[in-house]
């Protein structure tokens, strides 16, 4: 992941020693790292997804350039994650996912960060398509990838497809 720094916020790889200790808790986190971490970091619905990318990471090292932690700039502090699960497939297209604690919510933040991230993988050689999909319910999200350039593409029961491409 490369350093990604907008108005408010940067992005900046989030690796296996990072996710490792978040697993065991943001105080962990803060010990190895230049940062403070919001009280709610990490997410618990995000958590259930560190063993998997820790064992991904380890055997697939460069899936991890395309994972990013965020940090609130005037705060000094980890407020969320963000990045393209694994980065391009053979057909040129990733999919973007990402999660703000509840306390830095709807203030724009996942937008701005969604905006900059499509901006730099788009521009990536081999990327041709960014994709994402989130709940028919899920407002806030439906918001940030309409904002950050995704167009709506399918919807499956629930569930809303969107995509983006060069």
């Amino acid at each position: 992941m490369p350093y990604i720094k907008t108005n408010r916020l940067t992005i900046i790889t989030f690796t296996v020693q990072m996710i490792e200790a978040a697993l065991n808790g943001r105080e962990e986190l803060e010990k190895i790292v230049d940062y403070n971490v919001a009280d709610e970091y990490p997410l618990d619905v995000y958590k259930q997804f560190f063993p998997y990318k820790i064992d991904r990471f380890s055997n697939f090292p460069e899936e991890n350039e395309w994972e990013g932690i965020i940090i609130h700039n005037e705060d000094n502090c980890i407020i969320g994650d963000m990045g393209f699960k694994g980065g391009p497939d053979e057909k040129g297209e990733m999919d973007i996912g990402y999660s703000i604690v509840p306390s830095y919510q709807g203030k724009g933040y996942a937008t701005e960060m969604a905006i900059a991230m499509v901006e730099w993988g788009l521009r990536q050689p081999d990327v041709k398509k960014i994709t994402a999909s989130c709940s028919d319910h899920n407002t806030a999200s439906i918001k940030v990838l309409t904002k950050a350039g995704l167009k709506q593409i399918g919807k499956q029961d629930d569930e809303l497809f969107w995509s983006v491409e060069k």
